[in-house]
């Protein structure tokens, strides 16, 4: 049950968005939603290709989905077997998440009485990105003729477009193609099919290439015998981005995998499948359902990572289709980058270099709202130019366009990638980051908060005004404390990039001084970081003001404002929600904060604040409920924390989560969601953090888990670590390089650089922050950082 996720029975038309959501299958160039072979645009098949997208006209710029390459109808005298319009005996629907393989069968009965089963297997190759591979069969329960069409359908749905024109269907030496150029840039795509018969061809005959503008289908009639009949096929995927000749590329590639066997070709994806759980695969004895939903959570994320480049990124979306125009938002950083950071360092690197790919569009974007620096778009796509628009929802009543200040107010996302580079570094020691780019990252982001800030000379403090936070219900607010949060800790992180810089690489750091002109903002910085407003008290135990004047707001209870709706997706927020009055918050916001910072944040102040804005969240969002169990494990509210856990990473499982905001479509899977359950299992639920050479480790179990086993990177170095509610166990994968330690009920152990060791605990009794702080104490008692190599600050 934990490896497979099943799907049964006819799907009823609500069921359709929300499998091939689910089923979706990808190897991060290519993404196939979890559609059926008869389906068409109707049934929002996709297939998405990372990187690849286009405008038409005024309307929003999206991915481009290509031609489907995955199309297959069976015929029966004349009738043709489709799920939603035959009669369907049974039928069902599965991924295999161990080997990220789509698999299907369904039984037809005709009109005549014959009873007819099609069978499929179909992957996105992880050895060979271009390619999608099928196999399909078709059984029956007596001797019959049928017909199969099968090819490429280049009438694809989308949401602004089409975006393909000159399309041309050819076929040549029995590979059928598709090709086309988009509008925006021209550039060339083509899909290309190559079908693999069965040896002892006399009961295939009547074949031949149909091809119109747009498609290009090959139909053949088999004659059915006792043993049913199996074919095989090949789609290849190219486009201009990647090489110069897409139509011939694909060709190539169609020709050469047609030439291997299936089995030969599965084999090669699933090895490398298995070599990535042998990374991450998490392991919990005692809950099936929390062990499903958890695999299937990291499987997405594995799914839709571009391993193959440093220039793309993991759209909000994933590969599920043309929602949020496949722009990659601060979900990457703060929600999934995490699972990639501490198991798969090398995609984590790649997924920030993207920011410095697309460091020029953020500069753009800062002059053009009359700053310095980088200002980051909200949604970023290809050339790092924000996609977003100005109006991105629609009043369910008047019908007309909301303006919203998700692009000009959520300034935050600048902040958002800082902070994923300095946790990247102090959680892999990767110093190289800095030179290849990540410096001028963080350099330019502080030099847009030096332009943005204000100075209020009447209360002598530097403040972030006229900013929409993480809760999008409250725009434009002043001294929102998470921006304000982000904002010191990207000055912070500046001055810490610099000193490391001119210590270690003084030649680059002057360098890149001069080439920036940066030495004279670096040394305002110096003088602003300290002094930059933070809304939270002093006072443990105070519940921190999500902006000012928050506190002045109408303190409504969420039944009480969920009844006021008119109608079932009018938005909450713009300028007349009906939360911009209220306390209600779309998502976390103050506790994300508590969440990120939590070594800075006393127990009594995580508990206030947890309680207080817990109540009066929606959870709009699927980025807000993994920031609940994080801060409700530390408090060893282990129920809430797992109740929580569920949530999210049950959010595509169930496929409960909003479709719809005023009158635009949002569906599709939900990555951050994803990246959440990671965190949620692994900081929340399992205690354990990485702090520079030392795992802290304060188990807050469920019950009913007796056993978590599994694989962290800390410093470059796998650790397999084996918790029950009586002891930790922590096994070096190979031998230790470093000197690593463990902390577990605040006190620090070395451990044994090739040998398991197991440190007994007693269930949770205190506050987690002691945990982090002995390990951040025993780093400090030697008076050097051995991880960054320098001194340690006092």
């Amino acid at each position: 049950m934990e490896w497979k996720i099943s799907e049964t029975g006819r799907p009823a038309p609500g069921d359709i968005e929300r499998r091939g959501n689910k089923l979706l299958i990808s190897n991060g160039y290519i993404g196939y939603r979890g559609t059926l072979e008869e389906f068409n645009r109707d049934q929002k098949t996709a297939t998405i290709v990372s990187g690849l997208y286009d405008r038409v006209a005024h309307l929003w710029r999206e991915p481009v989905n290509l031609p489907n390459g995955g199309f297959v109808q069976i015929g029966y005298a004349g009738e043709l077997l489709h799920v939603l319009t035959s009669k369907v005996i049974d039928h069902s629907q599965s991924l295999d998440l161990q080997h990220a393989v789509h698999e299907r069968q369904t039984t037809f009965e005709t009109s005549d009485g014959t009873r007819i089963t099609i069978r499929s297997r179909r992957f996105a190759s992880l050895a060979r990105r271009n390619l999608l591979c099928m196999e399909f069969s078709v059984s029956a329960d007596r001797a019959c003729e049928i017909d199969i069409c099968t090819g490429i359908e280049g009438n694809v749905w989308d949401i602004n477009g089409p975006h393909l024109t000159a399309l041309a269907a050819r076929e040549q030496k029995g590979i059928l193609s598709v090709s086309a150029v988009t509008h925006e840039n021209a550039i060339q795509i083509a899909v290309s099919e190559a079908v693999v018969l069965p040896s002892g061809r006399n009961r295939v005959y009547g074949q031949g290439a149909q091809l119109s503008a747009a498609s290009a289908f090959r139909e053949f009639r088999v004659a059915l015998v006792k043993d049913g009949f199996t074919f095989h096929k090949i789609v290849a995927h190219a486009f201009g981005l990647d090489c110069e000749d897409p139509l011939a590329t694909s060709r190539q590639l169609c020709r050469q995998a047609a030439g291997v066997d299936f089995e030969t070709l599965l084999a090669e994806h699933a090895a490398l499948w298995r070599q990535r759980w042998e990374n991450c695969d998490i392991q919990i004895e005692g809950d099936p359902a929390a062990q499903q939903a958890l695999r299937f959570s990291m499987y997405h994320l594995l799914a839709i990572v571009p391993a193959h480049t440093a220039r793309a990124s993991i759209p909000a979306r994933g590969m599920s289709g043309q929602m949020y125009k496949g722009a990659i938002f601060w979900d990457t950083e703060i929600f999934m980058l995490p699972f990639f950071t501490h198991a798969f360092p090398r995609l984590a690197r790649n997924l920030l270099l993207y920011r410095y790919h697309t460091l020029d569009g953020a500069r753009r974007k800062a002059r053009e709202y009359g700053y310095r620096g980088a200002f980051y778009a909200w949604e970023s796509q290809d050339s790092g130019d924000d996609a977003c628009t100005l109006f991105n929802v629609t009043d369910v009543f008047t019908h007309r366009p909301i303006r919203t200040y998700f692009r000009d107010k959520q300034v935050h996302i600048s902040a958002d990638i800082a902070y994923a580079f300095w946790q990247y570094f102090t959680l892999t020691g990767d110093a190289s980051i800095w030179i290849e780019g990540g410096a001028e990252v963080i350099f330019e982001c502080a030099r847009f908060y030096l332009a943005y800030i204000y100075y209020n000379p009447d209360r002598r403090r530097y403040e972030i005004l006229d900013v929409t936070g993480p809760d999008e219900y409250h725009e434009r607010v002043h001294n929102n404390a998470f921006t304000n949060r982000m904002v010191a800790h990207t000055f912070e992180v500046c001055l810490k990039v610099a000193a490391l810089l001119r210590q270690h690489s003084r030649g680059f750091y002057d360098g890149l001084m001069e080439a920036l002109c940066f030495e004279s903002d670096l040394a305002a910085i110096a003088q602003i970081a300290p002094r930059v407003f933070q809304p939270d008290s002093a006072v443990p135990g105070t519940v921190i003001p999500q902006f000012d004047g928050y506190f002045t707001l109408e303190n409504v209870s969420l039944p009480t404002l969920l009844g006021r709706k008119l109608h079932p997706t009018e938005y909450f927020g713009g300028g007349s929600g009906l939360a911009t009055t209220t306390q209600i918050i779309k998502q976390a916001d103050v506790v994300l904060m508590l969440s990120l910072f939590s070594e800075r944040y006393p127990t009594e102040t995580k508990s206030a604040n947890w309680e207080y804005y817990e109540s009066r969240t929606e959870h709009g969002s699927s980025l807000s409920t993994c920031s609940y169990a994080l801060i409700a494990a530390q408090l060893g509210k282990v129920d809430w924390a797992y109740q929580y856990f569920m949530k999210t990473a049950t959010i595509d499982l169930a496929g409960e989560a909003k479709q719809y905001v005023g009158e635009l479509y949002i569906g599709g899977t939900h990555p951050a969601g994803n990246g959440g359950a990671w965190m949620s299992a692994v900081f929340g639920l399992c205690g354990i953090h990485c702090v520079d050479l030392c795992i802290a480790i304060n188990p807050h179990l469920p019950a009913h888990w007796s056993k978590v086993t599994l694989p962290i990177i800390c410093q470059g170095q796998m650790l397999r670590i084996t918790l029950t509610h009586e002891a930790v166990t922590v096994l070096p994968v190979v031998p230790l390089e470093a000197q690593l330690s463990v902390s577990v009920e605040g006190s620090v152990h070395p451990l044994d650089p090739t040998a398991e060791t197991t440190f007994p605990y007693h269930a949770w009794q205190g506050a987690e922050n002691g945990l982090e702080n002995a390990c951040r104490a025993e780093i400090a008692s030697t008076g050097f950082d051995r991880v960054h190599g320098e001194p340690c600050e006092s």
